[in-house]
């Protein structure tokens, strides 16, 4: 992806024409696959292309006009001032916003195409044109458009990262511990709880599973959200969201992941906490506070609970606290 290409004013049309076209050969493959272009009253988003008037040169006009551009576009017919004109457009419905949604499915094969008929739709929708970066992912580019006058209130790209860890202890006082083979090098040594990042569209609760069945291969049930942590200005400068999960063990036999952890095992739960490392950081030292409190049944953690709300009709997890008199795991604070 060539960069200078929304910031440099002075080139050609000729220069911009060639650009485009490489442009549009390097970024067009990854439509197919995406969940669609939206257009909206309030913004207008594009993942991976730019489609400002001056950035066509006559080149790229002209082997568009060449392509049957009527099999893969619908004709939209409007009254204007000299009559009934129709222009091609991307075929399109209406979202609830008041703009348009784009058929990914029916998006011309042809990136030079693409770029004309994207031009004449924005024309037809907006009657303005001119993208600006919103942020990049692996297999796109998204470019967003605020249509009304003012400052943008398009939010910012994703702020947060979010890690979580797995406090897992067995009926032996045994907690399961991991030596990770790439840390810093003041934490060789360390025996600590598995941990790692959640994935895309997965719950906490899911992700804390996983990710300890993927270091240690033993399978877990989880059980509460003991505590999180929120730190800011990390990784890619991006804040970071840490949640501590107690979880029960459900097999014992380890079978460690060689990518990513050097040794794991059993530990006795005073020879954890008592490690160094933890004794001398306030952070380690409160979680373990924290985990010791919960198995005393002197402090209750957040349960994940399945709801359906009705301002968005899907289905949601809500971590909360239930302070129940008969309830056997805490009594709480």
């Amino acid at each position: 992806m060539e960069m200078k290409l929304f910031n440099q004013k002075a080139m050609s049309v000729s220069e911009i024409g060639v650009h485009m076209e490489r442009l549009y050969s390097s970024s067009f493959s990854c439509y197919r696959n995406q969940p669609g272009l939206k257009f909206s009253q309030r913004l207008c988003s594009c993942p991976g292309v730019s489609p400002n008037n001056r950035y066509l040169s006559k080149e790229v006009i002209s082997s568009v006009n060449r392509e049957k551009l009527s099999t893969e576009t619908y004709l939209s017919r409007f009254n204007g001032a000299n009559g009934v004109t129709q222009m091609r457009v991307l075929e399109a419905v209406d979202d609830e916003y008041g703009g348009v949604v784009v058929d990914p499915e029916k998006l011309p094969s042809n990136p030079n195409a693409f770029a004309y008929v994207l031009r004449s739709s924005l024309s037809h929708w907006t009657m303005k044109e001119g993208f600006e970066y919103h942020h990049a992912e692996r297999g796109y580019v998204m470019l967003t458009y605020w249509i009304p006058e003012g400052p943008s209130m398009l939010p910012n790209n994703a702020s947060h990262q979010v890690g979580v860890g797995g406090f897992v202890i067995n009926d032996q006082n045994e907690v399961l511990v991991v030596q990770e083979k790439h840390c810093d090098p003041a934490f060789i040594g360390l025996w600590k709880i598995p941990t790692g990042f959640i994935l895309e569209s997965e719950e906490i609760f899911t992700g804390a599973v996983r990710e300890v069945k993927e270091e240690t291969g033993i399978d877990t049930e989880f059980i509460e959200v003991i505590a999180f942590r929120h730190v800011h200005n990390v990784a890619f400068e991006k804040s970071d969201l840490f949640f501590i999960c107690m979880m029960r063990p459900l097999s014992t036999q380890i079978i460690i992941d060689d990518l990513e952890i050097q040794a794991a095992k059993w530990m006795p739960l005073v020879e954890f906490v008592e490690q160094p490392l933890i004794q001398e950081d306030s952070m380690f030292k409160k979680i373990m506070d924290i985990c010791l409190a919960r198995l005393g049944k002197r402090y209750c953690g957040l349960a994940s609970h399945q709801l359906i709300s009705k301002f968005d009709g899907k289905p949601s997890t809500l971590y909360y606290n239930v302070m129940e008199t008969h309830n056997t795991n805490c009594i709480g604070n």
